[in-house]
């Protein structure tokens, strides 16, 4: 039996957005809220579905390919939001909308070289390790100027901004920091890319910090279905 109710923690979600935006004189309708559907049954997603939310993201291949099977009746933009080895992208580039985890070249190049040509370029963020931490995937602030300008000449994507997972933090000014990082490194990037537009960062657990310091897509799993248990996944589905 359902312990949780989706509906309920949408409602809730919903406020704690609008709340925030509202304290920082940001309108809630420019921040979209992408539901991490990982691990996620079928059914949970046709339930946020219902209650007006239409992207959700995935960090597991082929357990989003069959989830996209599954639920191809709905009208959802998929979302790439996890790690990628190089021998996976064609059907990331084949089967999604976004990919927020685009850290070195080659995975750009081989995503723009493996889009069919009649889809919509594919939107794409760099994933930057803002943090610095070794063990985070990401490119280093360093390489993020040279990665931007490489990616943005690829003809079948669109770079669109930067996606971060800062290191986890309870203090929050350290939040804050993180993400106001994030936020200078979009504007420089924008002086020679203008139309870039997306920050993507903030979960369940920071999301007031990163939408006052600018983020238009928060990622929101546990807040949305609720606490999942660690799923066993072979090492080579990414």
């Amino acid at each position: 039996m359902r312990t949780i109710s989706i509906a309920q923690n949408i409602s809730q979600l919903n406020e704690r957005v609008r709340l925030a935006a509202q304290k920082s004189q940001r309108d809630p309708a420019n921040i979209c809220i992408l539901a991490v559907s990982k691990t996620r049954p079928e059914n949970d997603i046709r339930e946020a579905h219902a209650q007006g939310y239409r992207h959700f993201g995935e960090n597991y291949l082929q357990e989003a390919l069959g989830k996209m099977t599954q639920l191809a009746d709905l009208d959802l933009c998929w979302h790439y939001i996890g790690p990628m080895q190089s021998n996976k992208t064609r059907p990331i580039a084949e089967r999604f909308s976004w990919v927020h985890s685009v850290d070195r070249l080659k995975i750009a190049q081989r995503l723009s070289q493996q889009r069919p040509p009649g889809l919509a370029p594919l939107n794409v963020c760099l994933q930057v390790n803002i943090s610095g931490e070794a063990s985070k995937y990401g490119v280093n602030t360093d390489d993020l100027h040279s990665l931007a300008q490489a990616t943005a000449q690829l003809p079948q994507l669109r770079l669109r901004g930067l996606m971060a997972i800062p290191a986890p933090s309870d203090n929050t000014h350290s939040q804050h920091l993180a993400f106001a990082r994030l936020h200078t490194l979009l504007e420089q990037l924008q002086s020679n890319l203008p139309y870039l537009d997306t920050l993507s960062m903030g979960m369940s657990a920071d999301l007031e910090a990163a939408i006052t310091e600018g983020a238009t897509i928060i990622r929101v799993g546990t807040d949305i279905f609720g606490a999942r248990e660690k799923p066993v996944h072979n090492s080579t589905d990414h």
